[in-house]
């Protein structure tokens, strides 16, 4: 059977939008209240009509980070550096940068990290904290954003890179990965779907993108990989791999991973960047 759309089920779509309830969201929502597709889309199609501003079949942000490829350049100015382009993809949004980073920014990260490390989190979409997770079996560690001059050097640097603000970035993670350490593929934004998400996005919105800087190679494995696209970045130190994502959604082809290490450490940084301030 059809399902009706009510006038109460429009107004509470038009309250949860002015709370600042984000289209996918609400979408998830209905879906996990029973609504079926066909009568999901049609409210939020009504509601698209009564909100002209409203993006309703076309959600997807257009201020992004990233950085400038306008004549495919081979090198980028990155203020401080001069960083490459290594390999680029559209879908998912994908760019490899090689000289990101010297061998001694990456011995100096590691060096401050290696003291404050501890078993690895992940965020909790239920309950809006943070749980360790058996797909994820690193140790890691967070850095303040400005904390010391290496870290706020990077800061500056990836700012310069992606277009993006400081302010906009979470603190930075280091993780080492040793021997049989992985990450088993996922997203890095958070599911609206989830009741704990809105209390996480009180500190800066949805995570946009994603930079993984490589610090210290392993002998064997440990490549970063993206299931849906069949592409595996090495973990060369002194490089990184990028991907952003406009929507949180698996439509953004974003789904990714760390392999198992298979022989010696692997040590990563990796920067969150946020829709606006991070707090």
């Amino acid at each position: 059977m059809s399902q009706a759309i009510s006038p109460e089920l429009r107004e509470w779509l038009v309250s949860q939008l002015a709370a600042g309830h984000s289209v996918p969201a609400l979408r998830a929502s209905m879906r996990a209240a029973g609504w079926q597709d066909a009568a999901t889309d049609l409210a939020l199609a009504q509601l698209e009509a009564g909100f002209p501003h409203v993006e309703v079949s076309k959600p997807r942000r257009t201020d992004m980070p990233g950085p400038n490829l306008e004549g495919a350049p081979l090198y980028i100015d990155a203020g401080d550096r001069r960083v490459q382009v290594l390999h680029t993809m559209q879908h998912p949004r994908v760019v490899v940068f090689g000289n990101l980073l010297s061998p001694e920014e990456c011995e100096g990260l590691i060096a401050a990290a290696r003291v404050r490390l501890a078993r690895s989190l992940t965020v909790e979409t239920r309950t809006g904290g943070e749980v360790l997770n058996v797909d994820r079996t690193s140790d890691g560690m967070f850095f303040e954003r400005g904390e010391n001059e290496i870290v706020s050097r990077l800061e500056q640097r990836i700012a310069a890179l992606l277009r993006w603000p400081v302010e906009f970035g979470e603190g930075l993670q280091i993780l080492r990965y040793a021997p049989g350490a992985q990450y088993r593929p996922h997203y890095d934004y958070f599911d609206p779907g989830e009741p704990g998400t809105p209390t996480i996005l009180k500190r800066g919105g949805q995570r946009v993108a994603t930079l993984v800087m490589y610090l210290q190679e392993p002998e064997q494995g440990g490549a970063t990989t993206f299931p849906d696209v069949g592409l595996e970045v090495a973990p060369v130190r002194g490089t990184g791999v990028f991907f952003s994502y406009d929507e949180p959604d698996p439509a953004t082809r974003t789904l990714h991973g760390g392999a198992p290490v298979l022989a010696g450490e692997k040590w990563v940084a990796t920067k969150w960047l946020r829709e606006r301030e991070f707090k």
